[in-house]
């Protein structure tokens, strides 16, 4: 047998406390007895039974474990690669407050959901830079999200191949070994404006590879107007035909946020359909904790000194 809980300090106040009140009563009832000259022995027999429903508490308390189990845990999960636009066009106002806040809002709940993966991010425009490695470190990963603004990248025009080109050589790799490509994923979000000459070649790449590719539009088909920094304003719109196209040619999935319609949702249940791998498998000891089993003789116990009188002292 073994035990939830070691018997320490404040058991044994428990104990001192029950000794010590229980002692106070008995030698009051045997002064009693002494200045009547009568016999106070039945006082045992409380003094039994209580002492029988104190310790069986008290051994309740402590959480006897009878009987050892043991039990196979395996651990599966998902690597996903989240690569988000920075590019100027990202601060557009036709998603309130901008479509890089109403992402980095979003962000937040996917690193919340999918808490058993690794998650990294790369963010880029005409090139692309890893933000954050692969990571269980949610709160890391929220800092790195929070961070995020157009200013991070060179403000030129977007290109979707650096970053998929970039997430699918993170994803074969893992610090120099070769891993299994089931379980990977890139969620590449952007407003499709693509003027890259190389997405077609890394998009292949990765199909190759069986990585899917979920794509995320954020913007309006009306559109805002941007500051390029240069003092003429200019109109940015969503493009979803590029997105789409990269989602389709790799097997993956187009989803989109606009001012009406947020797919954030079926993003999730999409990536999360997606079988993972296993990633070690344990043994761990499992116990249960029997106290009931103490705690049911305590009641009856209770229970006969609550409704069962005895006379201590007799006249």
């Amino acid at each position: 047998m073994s035990w939830f809980r070691s018997f320490g300090i404040q058991e044994w106040v428990w104990v001192g406390v029950f000794l010590l009140a229980y002692g106070l009563y008995v030698w009051r009832i045997f002064k009693i007895g002494r200045q009547l000259n009568t016999p106070v022995g039945t006082v045992f027999i409380k003094l039994v039974v209580r002492s029988l429903f104190f310790a069986l508490l008290i051994t309740a308390f402590l959480g006897p474990v009878l009987g050892d189990a043991q039990r196979e845990v395996k651990s599966v999960g998902k690597d996903i690669l989240l690569c988000v636009d920075l590019s100027k066009s990202m601060d557009a106002r036709d998603i309130a407050p901008t479509r890089l806040e109403k992402i980095k809002f979003e962000l937040k709940r996917i690193v919340s959901e999918f808490n058993s993966d690794r998650l990294g991010v790369i963010i880029f425009s005409s090139e692309a830079f890893m933000q954050s490695p692969l990571t269980y470190d949610q709160n890391a990963l929220n800092l790195f999200i929070e961070a995020l603004n157009t200013n991070l990248v060179p403000t030129s025009s977007t290109d979707f191949g650096p970053p998929l080109e970039m997430a699918l050589n993170k994803l074969q790799t893992d610090e120099g070994r070769q891993v299994q490509q089931k379980s990977k994923v890139i969620i590449l979000i952007s407003d499709g404006e693509d003027f890259g000459e190389q997405t077609d070649e890394a998009v292949q790449k990765i199909k190759d590879a069986d990585i899917k590719v979920f794509t995320l539009g954020v913007g309006t088909e009306q559109g805002a107007q941007i500051n390029t920094g240069k003092g003429v304003p200019a109109l940015t719109r969503l493009v979803a035909t590029h997105l789409k196209e990269v989602a389709e040619k790799s097997g993956g999935q187009y989803f989109e946020i606009n001012d009406n319609r947020n797919d954030v949702n079926r993003l999730i249940t999409a990536v999360n359909n997606i079988e993972g791998e296993l990633r070690d498998t344990r043994v761990i000891d499992v116990s249960a904790n029997r106290y009931h089993l103490l705690l049911l003789p305590a009641l009856l116990l209770l229970l006969f000194d609550i409704f069962v009188n005895v006379k201590t002292v007799r006249i």
